[in-house]
C-alpha cells in the first residue's frame, strides 16, 4: 500500500512543524496507517517528508523491524530511557527519550493529531519540543481516499458480512411462530442473542470478529442504535446491521439489511419500498463532484416527498429520517467522508456507506445500508446482497 501523503506534508509546512509525531497503540486508526505495524501496546511513530521512524519496546523491536512500514525501527533502551525515568521520573524521563529521537531526525517541532495524549504533550513541551495539534486531521484526509488494496480489503470485510447476513436469514427462514407471535427455532425462542451469536460465529470462521452488532425487532428497531434483545416476533421488521473488522488487515465492513418473517402490513411495505427508493435516489447521486450533503438531500427529497419528517424538515422530529445518510469506512467502522448537512466534496476512493431508514416505533425500524467506493463517473458497490423484506 502506498497512501499520497501529500496532504499531511501540505499541512506541516503550513504549521512549520518538522514532522508529524504520534504515539498509540495500533488500534488508533492513525497510528496503524501510518506505521504500518500493528501493537496492542503504545508506541512512537515519527513522519517526515523524508523517513519514517518507529520507536518501540524491546518486546516489540524485531517483529516491527521485519513487519512496519518504516524506514528505521528504534529501541526506548537506545535512548538510555531506564536511567533518564531514574533521573527525571516516568514523565519526564519518558519525554527526554522522545526527544532524542526526534532529534536524530533534526525535528525540534511536531504537528500531532487531536487524541495526541494530552500529558505527554506537555512534557514534550517542557523539554524544549515545539507542538501543535493537527485540528484538520492531515492524516484522516489521506485514509479517507482508498488505495486499491484498501478497497480489496474492504470487499473481503464486506463478503464475511454478507454470509453473516445469509446466516440470519436461514434462522429466520427455518423459524416456525408460537401462539404468542415470537419466532421458534429447533424448540427455543428465536432471540436477538442468538442471531447474534451466529453472526459472531459465522464472523470468526472468515477471520473477522465485532464486540456488537444490531438485531433489533418491532419497536426496539425504532431507535437506529438499539442493539435489541429477547425473541423475535412474526410480522415485524428486524434490523441486522453487522459492522466486523477482519483481524488481519483490521479493515472494516458494514451493512444492514431489513427482514421480515410473515406479512408486512400496508404501511411497513410502504416504508420499506420508500427507504429503497431513497437508496436508489442516493447511489444515483453519488459521484465524484458531489458533495456528501447533496446526497443526503437526495434522500431527503425522497422521503418529504412522501410526507415522512426528516431532520432537514423538522430538527426535533423523533420518528421519520431521523439520522445521517452514511459515513466513512476503513480502520474504523466511522471516518471521513459524511453524507450528511455538512458532508465534504466526494472524491474518487472515498467509500461510504449509504443507509436511509424510516423509525416510528408505532411500526418499527427499516434501514437498508450498502457500503460503495465513489468513482470519477458513479460509485462502485461493495456489497452483493439482495435488498428484500420478507422472508422465504
Amino acid at each position: 500500500m502506498n497512501p499520497d501523503f501529500g496532504a499531511v506534508d501540505d499541512a506541516l509546512a503550513a504549521a512549520d512543524a518538522d514532522g508529524y509525531l504520534v504515539y498509540a497503540a495500533s488500534e488508533e486508526a492513525t497510528q496503524r496507517y501510518l506505521s504500518g505495524f500493528d501493537a496492542p501496546d503504545p508506541f512512537v511513530t515519527l513522519y517526515t517528508p523524508e523517513t519514517v521512524r518507529l520507536l518501540v519496546s524491546g518486546l516489540e523491536y524485531g517483529r516491527a523491524s521485519q513487519t512496519a512500514r518504516a524506514d528505521e525501527v528504534c529501541r526506548y533502551a537506545d535512548y538510555d530511557r531506564q536511567a533518564l525515568i531514574e533521573e527525571h521520573g516516568e514523565r519526564l524521563g519518558t519525554a527526554k527519550v522522545f526527544a532524542s529521537f526526534l532529534s536524530e531526525a533534526d525535528v525540534t517541532s511536531v504537528l500531532v493529531p487531536e487524541r495526541f495524549p494530552l500529558g505527554t504533550a506537555d512534557a514534550l513541551r517542557e523539554v524544549g519540543v515545539d507542538v501543535a495539534v493537527d485540528e484538520d486531521d492531515a492524516v484522516g484526509e489521506v485514509r479517507a481516499i482508498k488505495t486499491d488494496e484498501e478497497v480489496s480489503n474492504l470487499r473481503a470485510a464486506q463478503a464475511a458480512n454478507e454470509a453473516a447476513l445469509a446466516r440470519t436469514e436461514e434462522l429466520l427462514s427455518a423459524a416456525t411462530v408460537a401462539d404468542d407471535g415470537t419466532l421458534v427455532h429447533d424448540g427455543e425462542p428465536l432471540t436477538s442473542e442468538r442471531v447474534r451469536r451466529e453472526i459472531e460465529i459465522t464472523l470468526l470462521r472468515r477471520d473477522c470478529a465485532l464486540d456488537e452488532t444490531i438485531v433489533a425487532c418491532g419497536a426496539d428497531a425504532a431507535d437506529p442504535h438499539e442493539r435489541g434483545s429477547g425473541p423475535l416476533s412474526a410480522d415485524e421488521p428486524i434490523i441486522v446491521d453487522i459492522f466486523p473488522q477482519d483481524k488481519t488487515t483490521k479493515y472494516h465492513g458494514d451493512v444492514t439489511r431489513t427482514f421480515l418473517v410473515g406479512e408486512p402490513t400496508a404501511e411497513l411495505r410502504r416504508r420499506y419500498d420508500l427507504t429503497h427508493e431513497a437508496l436508489t435516489a442516493a447511489l444515483d447521486t453519488l459521484q465524484a463532484g458531489v458533495t456528501g450533503s447533496e446526497v443526503h438531500d437526495a434522500v431527503c427529497d425522497v422521503y418529504e416527498g412522501a410526507d415522512y419528517a426528516t431532520f432537514r424538515s423538522d430538527p426535533t422530529t423523533e420518528t421519520g429520517f431521523i439520522h445521517s445518510t452514511g459515513h466513512g469506512v476503513g480502520l474504523e467502522v466511522h471516518e471521513s467522508p459524511s453524507l450528511s448537512p455538512r458532508g465534504e466534496e466526494l472524491r474518487p476512493g472515498h467509500v461510504v456507506t449509504v443507509e436511509p431508514g424510516l423509525y416510528d416505533p408505532d411500526h418499527g425500524g427499516v434501514r437498508i445500508e450498502d457500503t460503495v467506493v465513489v468513482t470519477e463517473d458513479g460509485y462502485r458497490n461493495l456489497t452483493d446482497y439482495p435488498v428484500e423484506l420478507v422472508v422465504d
